[in-house]
């Protein structure tokens, strides 16, 4: 966990509009039972996702593969940091297990970093999706991946089994990358991203953007910006919230307005194929939702199992 400290005497008031739910329910229940019974574990936990109880809530979830220790450190996320264990070559079987009693449709799959390996654990990525669609044919996979040091050669190991969507977020402003993402560089994201479709042109590729870390809003434009170049088709912007004091502090809240607003200009002035916008967005937020509505795209691989809509 980052260490990182704060001279803000106390935390920003957050303001009435973001409202969290307390995880409850018996879905909720359900899902906590069975994530533990497969030794399985959830970014939604890991990195106390705001919106955990209404996913879970409507049976779905976000893999978190390769274990719960991260080699890097970053400055707004609750994952620990350390050295990880060996990989879990079973795992992929396990999480493919989950997937078909969950009955989805679509789902995210994520991991640590796992920067002591060259390929960065690309390969259990790639087993994962082989394994879900060996057991749950018809899903389409949506994979967030790790930058891999912006090496082609591990992103090509995940891009040939054919994922619907490729996702990796940028988190933040060029400026602020070394303060927020001290072992992440902005130019591997940019290449990561240019990558995956250079390698598979029928992909959907997905970035997200974290605001109110000290970034001002033509920052943020400027990003969407870079990503729009790339030919990103999907864009999620959320408002940082502070998992501890121990964490980078909020600088400030977006207004609805706001957020509104770089929804407008990522669809009508970037073009963007979907754009995501609001306080409590993450990154897997209506994933199910974003692939059923981009896959009827004539440039997009068709998806199997995917009810258009």
């Amino acid at each position: 966990m980052s260490t990182v400290k704060s001279d803000r005497p106390r935390p920003l008031r957050r303001p009435d509009w973001i409202k969290v739910k307390a995880a409850s329910g018996e879905t909720y229940e359900w899902l906590n039972r069975l994530m533990r019974a497969k030794e399985l574990h959830t970014v939604c936990e890991e990195a106390r996702c705001p919106n955990l109880g209404e996913c879970w809530n409507k049976g779905t979830a976000t893999f978190l593969l390769m274990g719960d220790t991260c080699t890097r450190s970053c400055g707004f996320c609750d994952i620990k940091t350390g050295r990880p264990d060996p990989l879990d070559w079973a795992e992929p079987m396990r999480v493919a297990q989950a997937v078909k009693a969950m009955n989805l449709q679509h789902v995210v799959i994520t991991s640590v970093n796992r920067d002591e390996r060259k390929d960065g654990g690309a390969p259990i990525f790639a087993m994962v999706i082989r394994r879900i669609r060996q057991v749950h044919p018809g899903c389409s996979i949506e994979v967030l991946i790790p930058d891999f040091k912006g090496d082609r050669d591990a992103l090509k190991i995940v891009m040939d089994v054919r994922p619907e969507i490729l996702n990796h977020n940028v988190e933040t402003v060029p400026r602020l990358f070394k303060q927020v993402q001290p072992q992440d560089h902005y130019e591997w994201a940019m290449t990561t991203l240019r990558n995956a479709k250079e390698l598979d042109p029928l992909v959907l590729t997905k970035s997200g953007i974290m605001v109110g870390l000290g970034e001002t809003f033509d920052e943020v434009v400027e990003v969407m910006g870079d990503l729009a170049s790339l030919k990103v088709d999907i864009l999620t912007i959320g408002q940082y919230l502070q998992p501890s004091r121990q964490h980078l502090p909020i600088e400030r809240y977006y207004t609805m307005e706001e957020f509104a607003e770089l929804k407008r200009i990522g669809l009508e002035e970037l073009g963007f194929k979907w754009v995501e916008s609001n306080p409590l967005v993450r990154s897997s937020y209506n994933a199910a939702r974003q692939v059923r509505a981009l896959s009827q795209l004539s440039y997009v691989r068709p998806v199997a199992g995917v009810v258009k809509e």
